[in-house]
């Protein structure tokens, strides 16, 4: 049964996204928001609002492993499979502001959350926690990012709009003001209700199995809720434009460790058991090999062979998890 909660879960909790996201975006566009903000605020939280509301419900209950092994997990399957993924279907280059702001950000953001999640290795400290200082200052740090790539973007105006005009389109664009507030209201009422339902049937499962929460939440959380990543990845591939599958993840990876850890760890303060400074590792190693890439073989280049690497590397990880 709890396979199947698992699943109807995980079905409510994309579907009421992608709902949110648009009538969002609508209501903006109603109230004369500009394009370019909504493009970086509402369509950015939600593509990661899954994580996001995992991540708070988690905490919520407690379960401050699965909240940050549902980060953890999403960065790294957004690393080794998504983009492994993505190059196997068709090889792209890698372009300069991604390999000389977002990419070394992402490694920087990574080696933060490393440090600060880790409290046990200071003496007299017996417990790995987020604190809600803790939260507060990831918050600031992802409110500066966003500054930075705001002014940066604000150089070419005009490419930022058209940019900006892509994103944030809408299905629901032009629909009675009523009926957007009642599908936003009924979309979140659904994420709540689907997120606690696949949270609750992850650990079921996790019991069943004799795994620890913090393995599931890699895995199977991770990936469950990575899924729009994933899609829009192979969907951005077979239209020969996996360039746009770089720059969703990076952006995916920013905002679950600054924005979503930062939400859920000031909600309440999070304790970790059963992740490891493995798992750190990982995600730090899978953000480096990212930068890596810049470098080997074909230059500047995500080619398949790098692809393939990737693909290896997250099964590798995987394995280990299931053995550990």
């Amino acid at each position: 049964m709890d396979y199947l909660l698992l699943l109807v879960g995980l079905g409510v909790l994309l579907l009421a996204a992608n709902y949110l996201v648009d009538s969002s975006v609508a209501i903006a566009q109603r109230a004369k928001i500009s394009n370019f903000i909504i493009g970086l605020t509402i369509v950015g939280i939600g593509t990661s609002s899954p994580e996001l509301f995992v991540s708070v419900s988690s905490a919520l209950n407690n379960s401050g492993d699965i909240a940050m092994g549902n980060v953890l997990g999403s960065n790294i399957a957004n690393v080794f499979l998504i983009m492994g993924v993505a190059a196997l279907i068709l090889p792209f280059p890698i372009e300069r502001l991604q390999r000389r702001r977002d990419i070394p950000f992402v490694i920087l953001a990574s080696l933060f959350v490393m440090f600060i999640a880790n409290d046990a290795i200071v003496p007299g400290i017996k417990t790995n926690s987020l604190s809600r200082l803790d939260g507060i200052v990831l918050l600031v740090l992802f409110i500066g990012y966003m500054c930075w790539v705001i002014v940066q973007k604000g150089k070419d105006p005009k490419k930022a709009l058209e940019e900006a005009d892509e994103e944030a389109s809408s299905s629901l664009t032009g629909k009675n003001p009523w009926l957007l507030w009642a599908i936003a209201i009924v979309s979140l009422v659904a994420l709540i209700w689907g997120g606690n339902l696949f949270l609750d049937s992850a650990k079921n499962l996790a019991r069943a199995w004799g795994m620890s929460e913090a393995a599931i939440a890699i895995t199977i959380v991770a990936v469950g809720t990575s899924l729009p990543e994933l899609v829009t990845a192979i969907i951005a591939a077979s239209k020969n434009n996996p360039q746009l599958a770089l720059g969703n993840v990076i952006g995916s990876n920013l905002f679950n460790l600054m924005f979503i850890l930062g939400t859920a760890s000031t909600v309440k303060s999070l304790t970790f058991v059963d992740i490891n400074l493995w798992d750190y590792a990982v995600m730090l190693g899978s953000a480096v090999m990212l930068f890596m890439v810049i470098y080997t073989f074909k230059k500047n280049k995500f080619d398949r062979v790098e692809g393939a690497i990737f693909v290896l590397a997250y099964i590798a990880y995987t394995i280990y998890l299931f053995m550990r």
